[in-house]
């Protein structure tokens, strides 16, 4: 399968709280609570300062009952050791990784057939 991946722009953190069960805030991307408490995914400030920045990788939309479109984002990334993070929404997915490691995704990803496109 061979996708049209975008890098996004943005720039984003991720929080976990064990004891919330919704932000005290509305500046948030993404949330998915569990039985470990709340993650939070939220925009990076551009000035920095606030922890660890991930890079997103978001694909043309596709259907539902398309199969192994988030695998194929996913194997070239572990094959290279590239650790992400996903946020699934109901036309694709928004795939983290950390941005030290960009460059070597966008390598992965490209070397394993895909098309991607960084902002200017």
């Amino acid at each position: 399968m061979t996708l049209h991946l975008r890098v996004l722009p943005d720039r984003f953190v991720l929080a976990h709280d064990p004891g919330a069960t919704f932000p005290e805030d509305d500046e948030w991307v993404a949330l998915v609570r569990a039985p470990e408490g709340l993650t939070v995914l939220r925009h990076a400030s551009p000035f920095g300062g606030d922890g660890d920045r991930w890079a997103g990788f978001y694909a043309d939309p596709h259907g539902l009952d398309v199969p192994g479109v988030l695998a194929s984002v996913i194997a070239p990334l572990a094959d290279a050791g590239v650790p992400v993070f996903v946020a699934s929404t109901f036309h694709a997915d928004l795939v983290l990784v950390p941005e030290d490691r960009l460059p070597g995704a966008t390598d992965a990803l490209v070397d394993a057939g895909h098309a991607v496109d960084a902002p200017r």
